[in-house]
């Protein structure tokens, strides 16, 4: 039949001509810039809030009676401190809340939400001492800026700079690098301003100065503190120093040997610059360098050998990272390195997903996903992920070589335009013609994210596990491809109480969520298997900022300072004002963060231990895994 296209061609072809209309009109759009993420019935009293994504993983409402946006410290220190006397609950919010999890919830609805909205201004720029000092609402794009005004550069840092100083330091937030102190933003902070709840004394507020050289042990746990320390109001003297190693030179890097290493500590007020010297023969190779440039290129190849070439493609390459593409067999390699500042280039990253989208392309997108979804179309779906890859690894991913056009390989330019993108929230208001793709107010992309870390030891097992699974059905995961793939960034260990405890590379899965909580999803066991060969087999460290609430369960257990945080907590907040039920749950303080009941598992509330936990009247029931038996999978079994 002339007209009679397959339900995997149509969407072939509306998914690419909304990528046609996306890629053509990206650079023209006004998109609207997200809402604020508090909402309330009367000026800032009876509120509610919510994620970037309007739905939190247990689709609950968190509710506060008040919001206060303070916009100095001294207006912070009188509203903790009036919140305490009353004994208030309070948790803190962000400018965008991009945080998956209820961090932000408080317990019942007469609690308080303090936004750090307006605390977003730059407290001091030093270029001689190379240090930033800034109030917790400034967001990570407003911080490269600041920092490249002087000359300065932040080495790693996470690739969407919405998120704002404190939101990256509450929840571990990090970037991709196995160098120097690793890619983790709380590493690179020497000083940390934080109100907390105090006695009568204190005026029922105190605030706390910490450093690693004063109170290393308190410093440790506020730099991942989940918001249960208090509000972090400035976080002093970022660190801006590094080492420059030429080209030449990296292969005997990757030879170094502890043994080749000094480090040097020149102390001053609020900094600690490290001085990394390394001895290659008879020459000793280091350098200070304020700001830098990186040269990027991707190359994609097959993933025949990539369990090996995982283990060391980090410390061949400083920013180094993945985007797996495991139903079509293939990785795209990032190689990323430090150049000199004077080698030409004026590159500029603005990651395709990043930038401002069309609302009527999202739609089209969105549709197309969940029609594949209720047809079982799993061959459209993988039809549609190869274009997808296919489009933006040919476009580069949104590089440019001079911030309008790609010419070429490598592109090279500043860190300032290199590091982290997200123009889609630049824009004017356009009454929501377009928006950032997630923006809940528009039919856009909804998705579960799940993310962890596995030690670098146990990647090559790890991988070989999901090339188990994919031999079993090639198409099984072509829906991760949908969200541009597995993303994969090397993560190293963190002197953090609730950081990262090795080496290990952190697995960032994005996939498709239904609109009703009960649907199942189309090869929702293979996801499942993965997650739970993750957390269980490997014992893999959850990201804290995303994923959903079965991740979570027991997670404290697997941090060996754990004691040692919940001590510091106990002393800041003994009355546990600044905690909820959310907190108490995943510090295993009180409760679990599972729930169980009926389809309880479509959602990641728990791990199946019955049919009810899956959707039986759809056929999906509760089985073992296909490679990893232990686990407890939601599987479609046909009748």
């Amino acid at each position: 039949m002339a007209f009679g296209y397959s339900p995997s061609y149509c969407s072939f072809w509306r998914t690419l001509l909304g990528l046609y209309c996306l890629f053509t009109l990206v650079h023209t759009v006004i998109s609207t810039p997200p809402e604020d993420p508090v909402k309330c019935v009367s000026g800032n009293t009876n509120c509610i809030v919510t994620n970037s994504l309007g739905a939190f993983p247990d689709r609950s409402t968190c509710r506060a009676a008040n919001v206060a946006y303070p916009t100095t410290e001294a207006e912070l220190v009188s509203i903790v401190a009036a919140a305490t006397k009353a004994g208030r609950k309070m948790r803190v919010t962000t400018r965008y809340s991009h945080s998956i999890p209820k961090l932000t919830c408080t317990d019942g609805n007469d609690g308080l939400f303090i936004s750090t909205k307006f605390l977003n201004h730059t407290v001091q720029a030093d270029a001689k001492a190379m240090t930033l000092t800034v109030e917790s609402g400034v967001t990570l794009r407003q911080l490269i800026a600041e920092a490249a005004k002087v000359g300065l550069a932040l080495p790693y840092a996470p690739y969407w700079w919405g998120v704002t100083v404190g939101g990256m330091m509450g929840t571990g937030a990090h970037g991709s690098s196995l160098w120097g102190k690793g890619s983790a933003v709380h590493d690179y902070v020497t000083e940390i301003r934080m109100v907390s709840p105090g006695s009568v004394n204190d005026g029922f507020a105190k605030i706390r100065v910490l450093s690693e050289t004063t109170t290393p042990n308190e410093f440790n746990a506020a730099k991942v503190s989940l918001g249960v320390l208090g509000v972090i109001s400035q976080v002093r003297s970022i660190q801006f120093s590094y080492i420059y190693l030429p080209k030449k030179n990296r292969k005997s890097y990757l030879d170094f040997t502890t043994k080749n290493i000094i480090a040097i500590n020149m102390f001053k007020p609020f900094l600690i610059v490290s001085l990394y010297v390394y001895f290659f023969r008879d020459k000793v190779t280091f350098e200070l360098q304020p700001m830098f440039k990186r040269s990027l290129k991707y190359v994609m190849r097959n993933d025949l050998d990539f369990n090996d070439e995982a283990l060391t493609f980090g410390k061949k390459h400083e920013f180094a990272d993945f985007v797996w593409l495991p139903s079509q067999g293939k990785v795209v390699y990032r190689m990323d390195d430090r150049v000199a500042v004077n080698t030409l280039g004026n590159g500029l990253y603005d990651f395709f997903p990043f930038r401002s989208q069309l609302s009527a392309v999202l739609a089209t997108t969105r549709s197309s996903e969940e029609t594949q979804e209720t047809l079982r179309d799993a061959h459209g779906k993988c039809v549609t992920a190869t274009t997808i890859s296919s489009t933006l690894f040919s476009t580069s991913y949104g590089l440019t070589n001079n911030g309008i056009t790609f010419t070429g390989y490598p592109v090279i330019g500043s860190q300032n335009r290199m590091m982290s993108s997200g123009s889609c929230l630049d824009g004017l208001e356009d009454k929501l013609t377009s928006a950032c793709a997630w923006d809940s107010r528009v039919k856009g992309v909804f998705y579960h994210q799940t993310t962890f870390s596995i030690p670098l030891t146990q990647v090559k097992s790890f991988i070989n596990d999901i090339k188990s699974l994919l031999k079993i059905d090639s198409k099984s995961l072509c829906g991760l491809e949908l969200y541009y793939g597995i993303l994969m960034r090397y993560v190293t260990s963190s002197p953090a109480y609730l950081g990262k405890e090795t080496e290990a590379i952190d697995f960032d899965i994005t996939y498709y969520r239904a609109n009703d909580p009960l649907t199942p999803r189309l090869y929702e066991d293979f996801i499942e298997e993965i997650e739970q060969i993750a957390l269980l087999k490997y014992n893999a460290l959850p990201h804290w900022g995303k994923n959903r609430n079965l991740a979570f369960d027991g997670v404290i257990k697997k941090y060996k300072n754990a004691p040692a945080f919940l001590k510091v907590k106990e002393s800041y907040d003994p009355n546990g004002l600044f905690s909820s039920e959310w907190t108490d749950q995943i510090l295993g303080i009180k409760g679990n963060p599972t729930i169980v009941k009926d389809g309880c598992a479509l959602e990641g509330l728990c791990i199946c231990s019955d049919d009810a936990h899956c959707a039986p009247s759809k056929g999906y029931l509760c089985r073992p895994g296909k490679v990893y038996k232990e686990a407890r999978v939601c599987t479609h079994v046909p009748k």
